[in-house]
């Protein structure tokens, strides 16, 4: 049949199982936009308020659903605003298809109108990008973009495609729904000495990151750490890679993790990382951590074996085979340590408001993961409110915590909440921020109103930017610099009005349950928003200052010092 080049991007779209878009029209895209118009009974597209609101909102559907998420912008700056968020995606190794629109090919080069290089701007934050200058490459390399965005270590890909390849026509036919690439063989060498290790074990710690939940590795995951009896913890990405709920678990490790977790690492004698990149946040000092341990890696990446700690021994390969297969080789034990730290009280740090403020986050969020039983999918900004989220909310599914790990993204959360909720409909969708973060992206109610997409956006306020502010008191000598948000004076209830958004504030704590329960009631049919008013001192303990061992976390901070 006979096509032009933009119904043969939607062909492919359709072919790849992308039903649901996210995007923003602009000239160079037009082309497509019509053929989007011809196809609406096929494909879903929500405009967003802003290009890097529909990256977010993408990457959010991505990581909630487990498909590959697409988003389409123009030329120029259409195409650079998408830029925050690729390497938002990029970073946290999340499979999204980027489609960019560029002048017709005759004008490539020339400072043309809306012209950017941006396949030159994102090398270094894609897996890989193409820009196609040939109508008959344009099918096979949207389909090798799928491919591989979802094949090996996930991650975006771009396609930018100039204006008259759009225009042109071709005779087309089908090539299918890409297939991703096979993973190399897990080798049974490792696999023998990974299971020699923990079977011979006394004291074996299991830490799980992103990898594990991109692999849909869960229910391995938890089935070696019952046969090795091993408490468990999860990074910051790894969030809902383990059933919080469950015995074994005992919070995140690293900068705010918990003290359990710094206790176990440093006692243990095993330590099996899975699917993680041991990032800076949580390891601190390279030099002592897991230093009384024998360090296993298991990830599908080899590239980050020995990149920032020195291992015993390595598993590369997909993580939900390498678990299979290790969990055969593994005998069912029963360890001492484990009940030991399991059952110890370390003095976790309790939060505290003031007479004025005396709402804490802990409680909101800890009443919000009872109302919910721990099934809502939780998306945050970045900043305290994101730690926050990460250790009161007990995560019992894999992803239900939708955050900017690597990059940190402050204004991800309410763009990545939409995508989330577009893609799991059934679930109750919760964006936590700051209040400093969500000014950086509240325009995206825009959003949430005009598609009548229900979630629940929960703002944090504590009139500074609490995680830089707190930073600033520890290191900085109390030199609060542009951190004070006092002058913004922000109507919170005036301000979803005028979006078209419910909004309710808890300013008490008998104000809680009927507040969240109330929202959680209006978010079954529409979107709603809560101001949570706290104390501006109110902080994320446990800390572990850049670059300072792991076990020797701060729980405690003199206000008054």
């Amino acid at each position: 049949m006979i096509l032009s080049g933009s119904d043969i991007i939607v062909e492919c779209l359709l072919e790849e199982g992308a039903d649901t878009v996210f995007g923003y029209p602009g000239g160079a895209v037009l082309n497509i936009y019509d053929s989007l118009y011809k196809y609406s009974d096929k494909i879903r597209h929500i405009i967003t308020s802003h290009e890097q609101g529909a990256c977010h909102a993408a990457d959010g559907f991505a990581r909630a659903t487990g498909k590959t998420g697409v988003v389409i912008a123009t030329s120029g700056p259409g195409a650079t605003n998408l830029t925050t968020g690729l390497a938002t995606a990029y970073m946290d190794s999340i499979p999204l298809v980027a489609i960019t629109g560029n002048v017709a090919c005759s004008l490539l080069g020339l400072d043309s109108f809306q012209e950017v290089d941006i396949t030159g701007v994102t090398m270094p934050i894609t897996k890989h990008n193409f820009i196609v200058k040939d109508i008959n490459e344009l099918a096979s390399t949207l389909h090798l973009a799928f491919k591989i965005a979802g094949s090996g270590r996930k991650g975006p890909v771009l396609v930018d495609i100039p204006k008259d390849i759009t225009a042109a026509k071709i005779d087309y036919t089908p090539l299918g729904k890409s297939v991703p690439e096979k993973p190399a063989e897990v080798s049974e060498a490792d696999l023998n000495e990974a299971a020699r290790l923990i079977n011979e074990s006394e004291r074996p710690y299991i830490y799980a990151g992103g990898g594990v939940i991109s692999a849909n590795a869960e229910e391995e995951l938890a089935r070696l750490a019952e046969l090795c009896d091993a408490p468990v913890s999860c990074s910051l990405m790894g969030q809902g890679a383990f059933n919080q709920r469950d015995r074994k678990y005992i919070g995140m490790l690293g900068m705010h993790g918990t003290v359990k977790a710094a206790a176990a690492l440093n006692s243990c004698d095993l330590f099996i990382g899975i699917g993680t990149r041991f990032s800076d946040r949580v390891i601190g000092d390279p030099s002592v951590f897991g230093k009384n341990a024998k360090i296993i890696h298991i990830d599908i990446d080899p590239a980050e074996f020995n990149k920032n700690v020195e291992v015993y021994t390595t598993i590369a390969g997909d993580v939900k085979i390498a678990l299979a297969e290790l969990c055969k080789k593994v005998s069912q034990k029963k360890n001492a340590w484990t009940d030991e730290i399991i059952a110890k009280d370390f003095g976790e740090p309790v939060q505290r408001g003031t007479e004025a403020l005396p709402v804490t986050p802990e409680a909101v969020i800890e009443k919000l993961d009872e109302l919910t039983d721990g099934n809502a999918v939780i998306a945050t900004e970045v900043g305290q409110n994101q730690m926050w989220a990460a250790q009161y909310y007990r995560y019992k599914n894999p992803r239900s915590f939708i955050s900017s790990g690597g990059l940190g993204t402050m204004g991800f959360g309410l763009g990545a909440s939409l995508g989330a909720k577009v893609g799991c409909p059934e679930k109750t969708v919760v964006n936590i921020a700051g209040d400093g973060s969500f000014a950086m992206n509240l325009n995206e109610l825009i959003t949430a109103y005009a598609h009548n997409i229900p979630i629940i956006q929960l703002v944090i306020n504590n009139n500074v930017l609490g995680m830089v502010r707190q930073w600033q008191r520890l290191f900085y000598n109390k030199h609060f610099s542009q951190t004070t948000l006092d002058n913004r004076h922000i109507d919170y209830v005036k301000l979803g009005e005028a979006f078209g958004i419910e909004t309710f504030v808890i300013e008490k704590n008998e104000d809680i349950e009927p507040v969240l329960k109330k929202a959680l009631e209006i978010s079954k049919n529409k979107p709603c928003m809560i101001e949570v008013k706290i104390d501006r001192d109110i902080n994320v303990l446990p800390m572990i200052p850049a670059g300072k061992p792991v076990i020797n976390p701060i729980t405690e901070i003199d206000l008054e010092a």
